[in-house]
């Protein structure tokens, strides 16, 4: 038996990412010490920010080298264990990388609730949905009526923030790429509008579908739809910054990187803010978040967005698929059936 990793081969610094960036290698299944248990991987979870980790550009993150382990959370099933609080069979999530079985002593992991499938675990109720959550409710602060705008609405974090919106009484305002991702956030989702940035004018379009101004943007883009949605403020407006995925192939030190938003300076006009986040800063509100989605998911209020790809030899092509936007929702990667 052998333990299958996806190990980092280049780092992609201010370019797109390459099948050659990542090299396959085996080892011996790894055996648990005192206080250790194993699990054995059966989904890794994929975000744009994973990119960044393998530039060392994630601050927050821990360094990763040429050779190392790519790195990344996952889902699984304990099947050995040394560990007094995991037994044989638990069902976790964790920050495992990218390989069959990980080895690890419970830092950073969670147990998956009974009933719970490890998709949900790593989507709705995991990372993804309290990053919605947690950014929405708590820095967006949505108020009944308010108009709120999401760009990147068709990812995995988009498609909850507008799910939650619409339960919190907003006027939804969605911004994606192509009619079948369009026509699926209204329809199946909920969205009250929705943007194709491919085919049509944000700015103008905002104009038409929201004349009064935007009270709520959350945003995972950056770049021209951010500067666009920044023109379209109305007092009081809250700009909640997520991620910015049109940055993400730039070198920050090359000058090609795209600028910043020209029209910041609306923030002083409509007596405006923006902030931007990540999850761990709040963390006091991840029990919240927590129990609010699954009440929801369960009610029937929220419905999951996942894309998964099948097989442990894919997971390159299923992380790059978020930079080509070739996903709807949350992606990952299906290592066994």
């Amino acid at each position: 038996m052998i333990n299958r990793r996806w190990l980092i081969a280049e780092n992609p610094l201010g370019r797109n990412l390459k099948v050659s960036d990542f090299l396959a290698d085996t080892q011996p299944i790894p055996r648990p010490g005192p206080g250790e248990f194993i699990v054995r991987v059966d989904y890794f979870s994929l975000d744009p920010a994973l990119k960044s980790h393998m530039e060392n550009l994630a601050s927050y993150a821990g360094p990763t080298t040429v050779g190392g382990l790519m790195p990344g959370g996952g889902a699984g099933e304990v099947i050995a264990s040394e560990h007094s609080g995991y037994a044989v069979g638990d069902k976790v999530t964790g920050p495992f990388g990218w390989q069959n079985y990980a080895c690890t002593d419970g830092t950073d992991v969670s147990r998956i609730p009974a009933g719970i499938a490890c998709e949900t675990a790593l989507g709705v109720l995991g990372v993804t949905g309290k990053t919605a959550y947690c950014g929405f409710v708590e820095i967006g602060k949505p108020r009944p009526g308010d108009t709120v705008v999401i760009s990147g609405a068709a990812g995995a974090t988009g498609s909850v923030v507008g799910q939650i919106a619409k339960i919190a009484g907003c006027f939804v305002i969605g911004i994606a790429g192509g009619p079948e991702k369009c026509s699926r956030l209204v329809d199946e989702f909920g969205f009250d509008a929705v943007i194709d940035y491919k085919s049509e004018k944000v700015r103008s379009r905002l104009r038409a579908i929201a004349p009064d101004g935007i009270d709520v943007m959350f945003d995972n883009v950056g770049g021209d739809i951010l500067n666009d949605c920044l023109a379209r403020l109305r007092h009081d407006a809250r700009v909640v910054i997520c991620g910015a995925i049109s940055r993400y192939n730039f070198d920050p030190r090359s000058p090609d990187m795209p600028e910043g938003p020209r029209n910041y300076f609306n923030l002083v006009h409509a007596h405006a803010s923006m902030q931007g986040f990540i999850l761990p800063d709040l963390e006091r509100f991840h029990a919240e978040a927590e129990r609010r989605l699954t009440v929801w998911l369960k009610g029937g209020r929220i419905r999951e967005a996942v894309d998964i790809v099948e097989g442990f030899d894919c997971a390159p092509e299923g992380l790059m698929r978020l930079f080509e936007g070739r996903n709807f929702g949350k992606q990952l990667v299906r290592i066994a059936a």
